[in-house]
């Protein structure tokens, strides 16, 4: 099995399918799948992050799926007022509308992977709701159960499955188990190191709120990672999973090297324990490896820890500036800002207006591919290379799901085309973070004049101040940032154990 594509995650875009051992005819006759008693039924199909993707593109709506990372389908009414269906199925004809390339999990079936009873190992069964089951020789179950079960153990399987657990369903007594999965076993629960950690979710924002709230860091020192968004827009490159200690939360990250903390913990509890605890974590997770840190941390945060027990290295500042001052470019200091400002004005016939999705994702969409190639053109570094490849999925959450993060975007039009976006959102009730930026780089002005666009936004908001996160290490976003007059520069530190 050859996954098409391997992202850096090492989750995989898309799988070739699976056999099928329901005839296409039979299925069509059948009155059992994709429908389902309750709207809430643990037995939708699970979509993961590139399935999702796929199913977009294809016509279902982002708003069908509570989490861009991987989620359940959410289902529609029947239209005979007899229970509910999944929404990629039209209930007049029987027909799936995204059959060639419906998820793993539609694959599978009637074959289903859960847990065994004692909860301990998961298995492959065979589901008895399924009518043409209850009518198959052994022999045919047999044969497409060891056929299912090789592919199952091939590696780009196994990397979907570890990175996906909620696609191993629940006990359930009336699938007949075939085989155990040992090697899935051990990888799921080699990609889940402590029972306590759970995946980040959107649904998980009001906690990680309130522990930030409790911290009180957001205000002294106003770094962008110190927001929800932030960190969720990049679950589909770094899968993030949380877990709460004591009234403290920690959030950890897995890169391809091990687990690190993108931020200190945060809450009511004692810092420096927490501290200490969030690296215990890691040092039993990791092992030895250098990976094991903390990035984000502020100045009053590093200075409350023991230099003798921690290694601190500079970590990118974030840009802080007057958000009047970047709203209204008076004076000598941004007469080059207000000059491209001008030259855009009078060369295009720009607007902007608030983004709304759907009206304008797929306009953003092939912006950013458009932006993508001029950026590529322009004889990118490696590490702004590898930037620019992680950030298309990130930007794709910001379309998608970006009302629900309380990200705020705005556009600008030109000629009836989306040709510069950006996304943001409230830091602190007067701290605003600008978190995206895309314009079509063929039209000079456009970014300049889109920024003070969004500064003048979150100036009439309330906004005293403008977070432009940090330069990534980048030379040209250094001296572009630079450019704009920073007031202060918000010092980060990375944390490692000596």
């Amino acid at each position: 099995m050859t996954p098409v594509q391997t992202e850096f995650n090492s989750q995989v875009t898309l799988l070739p399918h699976l056999p099928q051992i329901v005839p296409g005819e039979v299925c069509a006759q059948c009155d059992v799948c994709c429908r389902f008693p309750e709207s809430d039924s643990f037995l939708r199909p699970y979509f993961t992050r590139d399935e999702i993707r796929e199913a977009v593109s294809l016509g279902l709506s982002p708003a069908l799926f509570d989490d861009p990372a991987g989620a359940q389908i959410a289902l529609v009414n029947d239209p005979a007022g007899d229970g509910y269906h999944c929404p990629a199925f039209d209930p007049e004809s029987a027909q799936c509308g995204i059959y060639q390339r419906r998820p793993l999990d539609c694959q599978l079936y009637p074959l289903a992977l859960m847990w065994n009873e004692a909860g301990d190992q998961i298995v492959l069964g065979w589901d008895t709701k399924c009518p043409f089951m209850r009518e198959a020789r052994s022999s045919e179950i047999r044969v497409h159960r060891e056929r299912v079960q090789q592919l199952l153990g091939e590696e780009s399987a196994l990397r979907v499955l570890e990175a996906h657990p909620r696609l191993i369903g629940r006990y359930q007594d009336d699938v007949v188990v075939l085989a155990p999965l040992p090697e899935v076993t051990r990888r799921v629960w080699a990609h889940q190191p402590d029972r306590r950690l759970q995946p980040l979710r959107l649904a998980d924002a009001p906690m990680m709120a309130a522990a930030l709230r409790a911290s009180g860091s957001p205000v002294r020192e106003p770094l962008a990672a110190f927001a929800f968004p932030y960190h969720y827009v990049w679950t589909t490159t770094l899968p993030h999973r949380w877990m709460e200690q004591n009234g403290v939360y920690f959030l950890f990250a897995q890169s391809p090297d091990g687990w690190f903390m993108p931020v200190p913990p945060f809450g009511a509890g004692v810092f420096v324990e927490a501290v200490r605890e969030g690296f215990a974590l890691m040092r039993q997770w990791n092992g030895a490896s250098p990976v094991s840190r903390i990035e984000n941390l502020t100045d009053s945060q590093k200075n409350g820890l023991d230099a003798r027990t921690y290694h601190f290295s500079n970590k990118n500042p974030d840009y802080l500036y007057r958000a009047e001052a970047l709203a209204n470019l008076a004076g000598d200091r941004y007469k080059s800002q207000r000059a491209l400002c001008n030259r855009v004005e009078r060369e295009q016939p720009v607007t902007f207006e608030s983004y709304r999705s759907p009206d304008h994702h797929q306009g953003c969409r092939s912006l950013y591919r458009r932006w993508a190639g001029q950026k590529q053109a322009a004889r990118l570094d490696q590490m702004g290379q590898w930037l620019l490849e992680d950030a298309e999925a990130a930007h794709e959450i910001a379309w998608s799901w970006g009302e629900r993060l309380g990200l705020l975007g705005t556009i600008a039009m030109v000629r009836d085309q989306i040709a510069a976006y950006t996304f943001g959102y409230w830091l602190t009730p007067t701290t605003y973070a600008v978190l995206f930026e895309v314009a079509d780089r063929s039209m000079p002005g456009l970014a300049q004049a889109l920024f003070r666009q969004t500064c003048r936004t979150a100036l009439r908001n309330g906004a005293e101040w403008i977070n432009a996160m940090d330069d990534a290490g980048l030379p040209g976003l250094q001296k572009a940032k630079q450019a704009y007059h920073p007031t202060t520069m918000v010092k980060s530190w990375i944390a490692s154990a000596d």
